[in-house]
């Protein structure tokens, strides 16, 4: 019963992801790697259009948490703020740059909101150092949070997938950056910005609603 549901999980309908539209192709996946323990459940993505849109939107994050810390580096570039936000930056570009690589390697398109991310980012970056260094660690932390539950939740599949461990040991590495980012700016009193709580559920909702776009489009 168990392998009859697994061999026709393996026929499956996926959709390339180049140029805006998606066309029609047919993902066949080995027995022999079901065997291997690789999992997939009900209602699963072809695991081909998952990591498409994997990849599409962790660029496409990644590029706007570049242009954050660009907007709040406008604003803070002196002191120990000033430091942690130049360090935190660098992380990110490498992050980026990565991203970028991966895009190239396995044939994705970029987000076609590619130009908004740049724009958006940089207005979030900006606008929360205008408030304060405070604010600008309360927007590191309100977006490193959802990008870290983000990342474990790719990693959580990357784990059943079983067949892209190098990405799995790249994100696993980010995340904890991500979680290392958060971590600092509540150690920079996030916290005592004002409106914190507020701030929190709008950039959270902002980042979350991003994430679901940014995979598709």
């Amino acid at each position: 019963m168990a392998m009859e549901m697994a061999m026709s999980k393996s026929k499956l309908m996926s959709k390339s992801s180049e140029g805006g539209a998606e066309d029609d192709a047919v993902f066949l996946h080995p027995p022999q790697d079901l065997e291997d323990g690789a999992l997939f459940l009900p209602g699963d993505l072809p695991p081909p259009l998952r990591l498409s849109r994997m990849l599409r939107v962790d660029q496409a994050g990644e590029q706007g948490a570049v242009r954050i810390y660009g907007g709040q580096r406008a604003l803070l570039k002196e002191g120990e703020v000033g430091e942690l936000i130049a360090h935190m930056a660098e992380q990110e570009e490498v992050h980026y740059r990565t991203f970028n690589d991966l895009l190239n390697k396995h044939a994705v398109r970029p987000s076609l909101l590619a130009p908004f991310w740049h724009r958006i980012g940089y207005a979030l970056g900006y606008g929360s150092a205008r408030l304060g260094s405070e604010s600008a660690m309360a927007c590191t932390v309100a977006v490193e949070e959802v990008i870290d539950a983000h990342y474990a939740h790719q990693l959580e599949w990357l784990r059943r997938f079983r067949e892209e461990e190098e990405l799995l040991d790249t994100i696993e590495r980010f995340q904890a950056e991500e979680a290392e980012h958060r971590e600092l700016g509540l150690a920079h009193d996030a916290e005592g910005a004002p409106a914190y709580p507020l701030m929190q559920r709008v950039i959270k909702g902002m980042a979350r609603l991003a994430i679901r776009i940014a995979e598709r489009l």
